[in-house]
């Protein structure tokens, strides 16, 4: 037999027994943080919690179809009850500093502190309207609408996927960023550790002895880990460049800096009246000098990929529908401004935008177009 003939045979199927598990496929991690950024942006233009809702209901139906067994993924309820707390301590500031939202429905009336002259527009306690804490739950809850958001984007693509698509010129950032989201489990996970073992030997783990006598040994692990990781990073070459042109070195900063300058000042002519005509302009020349900057600076770091993820129609689909609602909610707030920032004074009921809250639903296409992760054929849990 001719070995060229066998070889197709052996690749898919090793001595006879079962072909090999084809590799799964899955979205790039940029179109999912793309499409959470994109929902967490839409959030930025409506106070309304009616859209608010539907925009952490959405985000949350995605996360729940298509989330991974990873650390991070797993780290969605914490995000969930950060952006409560984040919501509970605006309500806490309304009530306890006041809020300059006037008002004529008094609910309580708190003792005042009396402040000196120098700090006027602050106060302690005194009333508190129905007025100023709607309008405290609709700041707050727009914010943990956005951190809701990122969670999201956490949960279904892992930051490590994430750094391989990194342009070269980022790829140092990205490794210390990444290296400092892996440490964050390990972290919660030997505080977890070392207070169950303080308990079975019947020591105390809370207060300020048990904080130290914890805390210390994770600060000792923490280290010990720190430097295992240096000297296996340094042995496999991270960090190496190779030698760039002054020229081209130059050229690189000048286009970077001039790009983020440039995307900056375009932002900033967006966000305000007057420089709605050269915002636009500004902020595409900015984006594309930045990113003709990383091009040229990724040329002194050398590096592979293995298994590069792809992007594909998929992946299109996914950006283009959160890019699509912050969009459309974007222009739903300049052309319906009472729907989108429902008033508090006088008090009023939020009503639900019809369009707006059609729009948003697209933030669930993700959900169809995405196939979901199958359970592996290797895994020894399953049954055969």
């Amino acid at each position: 037999m001719n070995p060229s003939d066998a070889a197709p045979a052996a690749g898919s199927r090793a001595a006879g027994g079962p072909a090999q598990p084809r590799r799964r496929a899955t979205v790039h991690p940029g179109a999912w943080w793309l499409w959470a950024l994109s929902l967490g942006t839409a959030a930025t233009r409506t106070t309304n919690p009616l859209l608010l809702a539907l925009l952490i209901s959405a985000s949350a139906y995605v996360v729940a179809t298509h989330r991974t067994d990873t650390p991070t993924a797993r780290a969605y309820p914490a995000f969930a009850r950060l952006a409560l707390a984040v919501l509970l301590i605006r309500l806490l500031f309304a009530v306890a500093l006041g809020s300059p939202i006037p008002g004529t429905h008094a609910l309580l009336t708190l003792p005042e502190v009396p402040l000196p002259h120098w700090a006027q527009g602050i106060r302690l306690g005194g009333k508190v309207t129905a007025e100023a804490l709607v309008f405290a739950v609709y700041d707050g809850l727009k914010l943990a609408t956005l951190l809701i958001c990122v969670g999201a984007a956490n949960a279904l693509a892992a930051p490590t996927r994430l750094l391989k698509s990194l342009p070269g010129a980022l790829y140092e950032t990205g490794v210390a960023v990444v290296v400092a989201l892996t440490f964050a489990p390990h972290l919660i996970a030997d505080v977890q550790r070392l207070r169950a073992a303080r308990r079975l030997r019947g020591r105390p783990d809370r207060g300020l002895r048990g904080l130290l006598q914890v805390g210390l040994p994770v600060l000792e692990g923490a280290l010990e880990r720190s430097v295992a990781l240096a000297a296996a990073m340094e042995a496999r070459g991270y960090g190496r460049t190779v030698e760039v042109p002054d020229r081209i070195r130059r050229t690189t900063a000048a286009l970077t800096l001039g790009g983020l300058l440039g995307v900056c000042a375009g932002t900033y002519g967006l966000l305000t009246a007057e420089g709605g005509t050269y915002g636009i302009p500004l902020l595409l020349a900015g984006v594309v000098a930045a990113v003709a900057g990383l091009r040229l600076g990724g040329r002194r770091s050398l590096r592979t990929r293995y298994r590069p993820d792809r992007w594909d129609v998929r992946a299109w689909l996914v950006t283009g529908s959160g890019a699509a609602v912050a969009a459309l909610l974007g222009l739903a707030s300049a052309h319906d401004p009472d729907g989108l920032h429902p008033g508090v004074v006088p008090l009023v009921a939020p009503t639900l935008p019809l369009w707006p809250a059609a729009a948003i639903l697209l933030a669930l296409l993700p959900a169809f177009v995405v196939p979901k992760d199958p359970k592996d054929p290797m895994d020894p849990k399953e049954p055969s």
